[in-house]
């Protein structure tokens, strides 16, 4: 008896699609179609993946990713004793005669990333490093940039109508997460022009038009500018006109001999003073989202999400744990704040930052725990969000 026909919107096979676009582990891939079969890669799980992913990738889908994900599958379903689709085994030998084992691919691949809410999806396409190894680790798609794109995702209050600036943008996947809660303007800056480069491509593949020139004013929702700055550089009078209510930076906390210009970096950018005309409820912080209309307005992303303690204002009542300098009362603090997304990786690395900070006279806060993000990304098994820490920064 033929197995029953997969719903393509049912979870697992959602997840299994998200997973294939995203080039998750084929680890990964294996034990979601597992989980598509109920166990063991049926016949029915077999005619999904070639009719959702194998025959619909794009002919610049990463071919060396496509063969591997077939060796193991075919290996798969052959140690259940099933037997494989012809096609599987067809594409399989095409990808054998065509590439070689001891080829050495370079350049970089397109990522689907795809953030899963309650009502619908969101999914941004990224170029990507193929391999960090080269040196190009700009370009790469590190964790922290996926948690803090959950956290904006999560909390788009802290980020409505607020003028955003990322240090180490990367790929650009955060500021085109701001751009879809509205952040009302979005500036995304990285020291290395090759990464600035595919920053641009990806912005364009995502319906964004691109400014470049530091005194344009940016008017438009769809536009994102993108700045080169490298931090050892950049100076007080070169940053004169931007006023951010919100920085952000994902895993900047890693070089030691470039944190002493990182946290000058941020003492600049948070010293700045927002025009006179914000209003009081309209600080740096945002708040969580308190309406229904934007409640609905994004998806349903902020379902379930409001921490039982929180007190109105995005921060609960001890607005997490303080690390150094200022006062509990988080929620009462105003001008810019900086939110940091890291993986602590070396803790002398980090203990210099902490130093750092507390020279430059800036209270850096420990929201992990307050403030974890929906899960958007629940396909994502080579996603360890647990080893990402999330900070908040502002000046005493």
């Amino acid at each position: 008896m033929a197995d029953q026909e997969l719903d393509p919107s049912d979870p697992s096979c959602l997840y299994l699609v998200s997973a294939f676009l995203a080039l998750d582990s084929t680890e990964s891939l294996i034990s979601l179609s597992r989980v598509c079969g109920g166990g063991s890669v049926t016949e029915g799980v077999q005619r999904f993946i070639w009719d959702h992913c194998l025959s619909k990738a794009a002919e610049n889908f990463h071919a060396p990713y496509l063969k591997n994900f077939l060796k193991k599958l075919i290996a798969e379903i052959e140690l259940n004793h099933d037997l494989v689709l012809d096609e599987l085994y067809e594409q399989y030998a095409y990808y054998m005669t065509s590439l070689k084992d001891d080829n050495v691919v370079k350049g970089r691949i397109c990522k689907c990333i795809s953030f899963l809410f309650p009502a619908g999806k969101l999914v941004v396409p990224l170029r990507c490093s193929l391999n960090m190894l080269d040196g190009d680790t700009g370009c790469a798609l590190w964790p922290s940039s996926l948690f803090l794109s959950e956290f904006i995702l999560s909390f788009p209050g802290l980020f409505l109508n607020k003028s955003c600036f990322e240090v180490g943008s990367g790929v650009g996947l955060v500021g085109i997460c701001l751009a879809h809660v509205e952040a009302s303007k979005v500036i995304l800056s990285d020291g290395d022009l090759s990464t600035l480069m595919n920053m641009k491509l990806n912005l364009e593949s995502n319906n964004f038009s691109i400014g470049t020139n530091r005194q344009e004013r940016t008017e438009y929702s769809n536009t994102i500018k993108c700045i080169h700055l490298p931090w050892e550089s950049a100076s007080e009078n070169e940053l004169q006109d931007f006023v951010p209510d919100v920085i952000l930076g994902a895993d900047v906390i890693y070089d030691p001999a470039c944190l002493p210009y990182l946290v000058r970096l941020l003492a600049i950018l948070l010293n700045k003073k927002t025009p006179s005309s914000t209003k009081p409820n309209d600080s740096c912080q945002g708040s969580l989202l308190d309406s229904k209309s934007m409640d609905d307005k994004f998806n349903g992303s902020l379902q379930g999400n409001a921490n039982a303690n929180d007190n109105g204002n995005g921060f609960d009542a001890n607005g997490g744990k303080i690390i150094c300098n200022g006062t509990s009362n988080t929620g009462s603090r105003k001008g810019p704040v900086a939110y940091i997304a890291s993986v602590i990786r070396n803790i002398d690395t980090f203990n210099h930052f902490l130093s750092l900070v507390d020279q430059a006279n800036i209270t850096i806060t420990d929201l992990t725990e307050t403030h974890k993000p929906l899960n958007l990304l629940p396909y994502m098994q080579s996603y360890d969000r647990s080893n990402v820490r999330l900070f908040v920064l502002s000046c005493k």
